[in-house]
């Protein structure tokens, strides 16, 4: 039994004695290895050492340090000096930063859009195609040989100066290649005699791969059939990838020096086949090229056939008329079916809104349209507006009501109208309303869907017999934000140099001190780039004597003065003559004695100019694109705001102290070149009408002659003075009627008024 017991704890502790005195054997070999290598001499130990070297080394002591000779172990520690030599600083090298994020970042945009045209058809066909595609598509570039002296406004026209076909098509290439290559992924061209349904292309390219090498169109035969392939016949039109073009641009030259051929779209389609082997095909992964061919004297509105309404390009096209025509038939076809995919859709959102967690409710109206916005405080509760068929009940100036007028008129007519429609289509043919009046009408905007409308109607209701009875009935609208659309604007930069030009008349000259002493700081002493101009304005009577008694001989001294204090700055002025002030003939003078560059200011002399009203003027003022026209803020008469109270100081942005004058047009940011490109097309209106010039301000002649964006927003950073503002009688009777508004608006507020108006009636009852 005892035995059992030991064989047992043997068996189990045996291992770890048998590993502990095998630890112990291996220590001791290596130790006394170790001595047995320290104790041998130092002459000895290098030959040992050098004999081996592998051994010695891996079993030498951790804190072993092999002895050396005194003094060679103290030259091992003596410290030296390093002597310092200073880097000499290379120049900075210059980083490369592209303008645009797309830039830098490889992107590209989708489609290049090309129209090959001519000089006798870019005024005809070519204007009809600008004005069918070019709003659907980032670009439209037409390409001619020569092209006539007058240019359709609003289309981009490269000229090639040659009228044959084979070098313009050579060169419209080639021009791509310079110019647009790298920023396009698709290249689609397109004679002017072929109508092109822009949508239906647009998403074709969007299902196709930017990286394929692809030249798609109608394929087409060879003329004599001997050239192998097919290239695509260019009067529907094709597309080319930017991978298939980056394969052939190494081989335009030869192209062009080698290949013979008649026609444009067949010397590219033999290019493309013998350099990159790549065939015309109409079928792409499923994916298909459909064109139809018109026939002579054919009327779009009875073409019928599936293969004409499912068509990217029609050709041929013979005039204007009948391109307009294509274009209203597949507008329609489009139209059509747009609301038939929106119905199917709505239909779709009531069937899956009945197996929801809160069944129906779930699905809001009107049907695809976001909810109703849900306010989380009391503050944020949108207000409705009441309105009536002649009035409004929420107006600009704070106003009890007024008068519905302009765009609400317009917009209150057409909901009316969208109502009683609806209710017809509703329930006609057994029903039908006509509408008797509004009795109450309340409108709001949702800022997540769009303008909503609740409408209280009086109608009359006739049925199938023709019995007739008046009901009120309330309806709800809604008319929904459209989608929301990037507009491209031209690249401009806060370096250009600002022109201020500061028209002076007699009743002026109180401002300048005060307005030169605010641009002094702003800009003369920070060193913008701007220049100011004073226009004096003397009457005929003043320039007589000007030479005696000069009605600016103050303003010129303090001029004067400022160059003096500031020797980098030259203030010029500009002296005119007339009986009555007209903003054009001022203009007129001012721009003939400028570059046709130069980036005008056109402001009051009570106006506050800094620096930042300066930079949104450079950032707002677009060449051959927009003009600003900002809404300054307009302080109100210190008497009336300030009664029995201490001025401040500084005004501050608070509905007290003044408001956003939107009845005044003074102030103006445009470019020279605009404003006589714009000056030149009232000059048949005013041979016409000498009094035209008299009658109207810039910013009419901006509005009715320019067709550039007039672009109005209120400016916070330009303040301007209380100032009673001479109106001209004879400008025209809307301007003048404004300035007068102006004036009257420029007092006070309408709570300040009626205070004055009480104390004073306080005062004379008592």
């Amino acid at each position: 039994m005892r035995f059992s017991v030991f064989i047992s704890v043997l068996r189990s502790l045996g291992p770890v004695v048998i590993g502990i005195s095998l630890g112990f054997t291996l220590s001791l070999l290596s130790v006394s290895w170790t001595e047995e290598a320290c104790l041998v001499g130092s002459g000895e130990r290098e030959d040992v050492t050098s004999g081996r070297d592998g051994l010695l080394k891996g079993a030498r002591k951790p804190n072993s340090i092999p002895a050396v000779n005194d003094a060679d172990s103290e030259e091992g520690f003596e410290p030296r000096i390093v002597p310092y030599k200073q880097l000499q600083p290379s120049a900075p090298k210059k980083v490369f930063r592209a303008k645009y994020i797309s830039t830098e970042l490889g992107m590209r945009e989708r489609l290049f859009v090309g129209v090959l045209t001519s000089k006798n058809t870019i005024n005809t066909l070519g204007t009809a195609v600008n004005r069918t595609i070019s709003h659907h598509f980032d670009i439209v570039v037409f390409f001619t040989g020569l092209r006539n002296r007058k240019v359709p406004h609003g289309m981009f026209v490269v000229s090639h100066g040659d009228e044959r076909l084979i070098w313009n098509m050579f060169q419209t290439v080639k021009y791509i290649f310079e110019h647009y290559i790298n920023e396009y992924d698709w290249f689609y061209f397109v004679q002017d005699d072929a109508y092109t349904e822009a949508d239906r292309i647009k998403v074709l390219v969007e299902h196709l791969s930017m990286d394929r090498e692809l030249y798609m169109g109608r394929p087409e035969e060879f003329i004599g059939g001997e050239t192998e392939g097919k290239y695509c016949y260019g009067g529907f039109g094709y597309l080319l990838s930017r991978s298939l073009l980056l394969r052939l641009q190494p081989f335009l030259e030869n192209c062009r020096n080698d290949i013979l051929s008649s026609r444009p779209d067949e010397w590219l389609g033999r290019c493309i086949i013998d350099y990159t082997s790549t065939n015309c095909v109409a079928e792409y992964e499923g994916l298909h090229y459909h064109h139809y061919e018109l026939g002579k004297n054919s009327d779009p509105s009875k073409e019928q056939s599936e293969e004409f309404r499912s068509a990217l390009t029609v050709h041929p096209v013979s005039d204007p008329e009948q391109m307009y025509r294509l274009h209203r038939y597949f507008s329609e076809i489009e139209l059509q079916r747009t609301y038939d995919e929106i119905a199917k859709l709505q239909a779709e959102i009531k069937n899956v809104s009945v197996d929801a967690f809160e069944g129906n409710r779930s699905s809001q109206w009107p049907v695809g349209v976001s909810p109703p916005f849900e306010p989380k405080s009391r503050f944020e509760v949108l207000k409705w507006e009441y309105f009536t068929e002649e009035e409004i009940y929420s107006c600009v100036d704070e106003a009890p009501k007024c008068e519905l007028r302009g765009v609400d008129k317009l917009d209150v007519a057409d909901v009316l109208e969208t109502a009683v429609q609806e209710l017809n289509n509703k329930y006609m043919p057994t029903l039908h309303f006509k509408k008797q009046q509004l009795i109450n009408g309340y409108r709001r905007f949702d800022p997540t869907r769009g303008m909503e409308y609740t409408l209280d109607l009086q109608l009359e209701v006739v049925n199938q017999k023709g019995h007739s009875r008046s009901i009120t009935k309330r309806v709800h609208l809604v008319r929904p934000l459209s989608l929301i659309e990037i507009i491209p604007m031209p690249y401009v930069t806060e370096a250009t140099r600002v022109h201020v030009i500061i028209p002076l008349t007699l009743d002026d000259r109180s401002f300048v001190t005060r307005f030169l002493e605010v641009f002094a700081s702003n800009a003369f002493e920070t060193s913008e780039n701007a220049v100011l101009t004073f226009l004096f304005i003397y009457d005929p009577v003043e320039a007589q004597h000007v030479s005696q008694n000069d009605i600016f001989a103050g303003v010129k001294a303090q001029i004067n003065a400022y160059e003096r204090k500031f020797p980098a700055v030259k203030i010029p002025w500009i002296s005119v003559k007339t009986e009555t002030p007209a903003p054009i003939k001022f203009m007129d003078i001012i721009s003939k004695k400028h570059p046709v560059d130069t980036l005008f200011f056109l402001a009051q002399v009570s106006t506050n100019v800094n620096a930042e009203f300066l930079n949104r003027c450079r950032m707002n003022s677009i060449n051959n694109w927009q003009v600003f026209f900002p809404i300054h803020f307009q302080e109100f008469n210190a008497d009336v705001a300030y009664h029995n109270q201490p001025r401040p100081a500084t005004v501050d942005l608070v509905k007290d102290a003044g408001h956003f004058d939107r009845r005044s047009f003074d102030e103006a940011c445009f470019y020279n070149s605009d404003y006589m490109a714009t000056r030149s097309r009232m000059v048949a209106d005013v041979q016409e009408n000498e009094d035209l010039l008299e009658g109207l301000d810039v910013y009419d002649m901006f509005v009715k002659y320019s067709g550039l964006h007039v672009f109005r927003a209120v400016e916070p950073a330009l303040h301007q003075q209380y100032r009673y503002q001479p109106c001209n009688p004879k400008l025209s009777e809307e301007i003048y009627h404004r300035c007068v508004q102006s004036n009257l608006e420029g007092l006070g507020s309408r709570s300040q008024l009626a205070m004055l108006l009480f104390e004073k009636e306080r005062g004379n009852s008592t």
